[in-house]
């Protein structure tokens, strides 16, 4: 019996392998499969034949020989399967459409206060099928709703455990999935940003992402998962001191990370807008200056206070993550003054998902679930 679910085990690692590699690739052989994951080339065969079978995979005409019988070209069928990613924020929703490679296909943000009300989640229920109507997504291709909230996700009782952002307790998951047609999932938005950056990544790559947007949040990313912690907390920085009785959080306590280092601490002197903040600081404008130079103050020794911990890099994601580019080398500079062991290499890195990253992330989440059981 161990032996017949040793086997088993490997035939699913060998096909998830094998998927996953023609998925990274644009076009590929059976020999080049056997070859680079060092299975045997009947094994690939076969597999690849199951693939054509079940759809995921089709035949791209023959590749050009190299001295031998021409191999068939192979490619996954990208848009097979589909997932859809919506992130709930305190004034806005954001959907995403993804497939089987984790692109962001469609992506729309919508103004919609949160309100804890039945109305409001009927009301986004229609804005997604308005979504997927617009862009004609066939329901039978699609797996399923990944849902990031600001708030601690409780796996293992499936509850929102709190949200300080939108001032909610205990929310069982189900009271929310209740309004959607399709199977949920539920992520911390800063978990969901982490994963959508992840995703991509070389294998066993280790960082941490610094969540900058209207709230402040991280996550860890280990082993191609997200580390949770033993009460689903693990990376929650916003909430560490940076000044000792600074000043006031939303939480109630002092001297938070997220009072200094959320994405309205630089909009609010740029009439609401980030772009415009940053355009103020591209020109010089000694305010934005001297904002700027206080926020990553405290930015710096944030990060310099993860890495040493962590001992890994720090991506700096959400809205100011996104806007922040050559300017990253201002909390580099910073970092390296604070930094003990006096690394050369920057180990603080801008994010690759500048739109959208915890609904992206939420949508691969799902889209990861279905493709790790191939």
């Amino acid at each position: 019996m161990d032996k017949k679910i040793t086997n088993r085990e490997v035939k699913k690692k060998n096909r998830n392998d094998v998927f996953r590699y023609i998925c990274s690739h644009e076009i590929v052989s059976n020999p080049d499969i056997s070859y680079d994951l060092k299975i045997s080339l009947p094994t690939a065969t076969q597999i690849t034949k199951e693939l054509l079978e079940e759809g995921l995979v089709e035949e791209k005409g023959e590749l050009q020989s190299t001295g031998g019988r021409r191999a068939k070209a192979l490619a996954a069928v990208v848009n097979a399967k589909l997932a859809v990613g919506m992130d709930i924020t305190k004034n806005h929703l954001t959907l995403v459409l993804t497939n089987l490679t984790g692109e962001a296909l469609q992506y729309e943000r919508i103004w919609q206060p949160f309100d804890p009300a039945d109305s409001y989640y009927h009301e986004i229920s229609q804005r997604l099928e308005h979504f997927l109507d617009e862009n004609q997504v066939d329901r039978e291709k699609l797996l399923g709703l990944g849902i990031s909230f600001p708030g601690i996700m409780d796996l293992d009782r499936e509850i929102m455990a709190y949200s300080h952002a939108l001032g909610l307790a205990v929310v069982p998951f189900a009271s929310i999935s209740r309004f959607f047609s399709y199977p949920c999932i539920f992520l911390n938005d800063a978990n969901a940003g982490a994963y959508a950056e992840g995703f991509h990544r070389q294998e066993g790559d280790a960082f941490f992402y610094l969540s900058l947007s209207n709230t402040v949040g991280g996550a860890v990313f280990n082993r191609d998962e997200i580390v949770q912690g033993k009460n689903f907390r693990c990376g929650e920085v916003g909430h560490m001191t940076v000044a000792a009785d600074g000043e006031l959080c939303y939480c109630g306590k002092r001297g938070c990370l997220d009072v200094y280092c959320a994405a309205g601490r630089l909009s609010r002197m740029a009439d609401g807008k980030l772009e415009t903040f940053f355009q103020m600081l591209d020109q010089g404008e000694p305010e934005a200056v001297r904002v700027w130079d206080v926020y990553t103050d405290h930015l710096a020794l944030a990060v310099n206070n993860i890495h040493m911990v962590l001992d890994c890099d720090v991506v700096l994601g959400g809205y100011v993550g996104s806007y922040m580019g050559i300017h990253l080398q201002d909390v580099w500079r910073k970092v390296a003054r604070r930094n003990t062991f006096g690394e050369k290499k920057s180990f603080v890195r801008g994010c690759n998902y500048k739109v959208a990253a915890a609904a992206l992330g939420a949508a691969v989440k799902v889209m990861e679930a279905f493709v790790s059981q191939i």
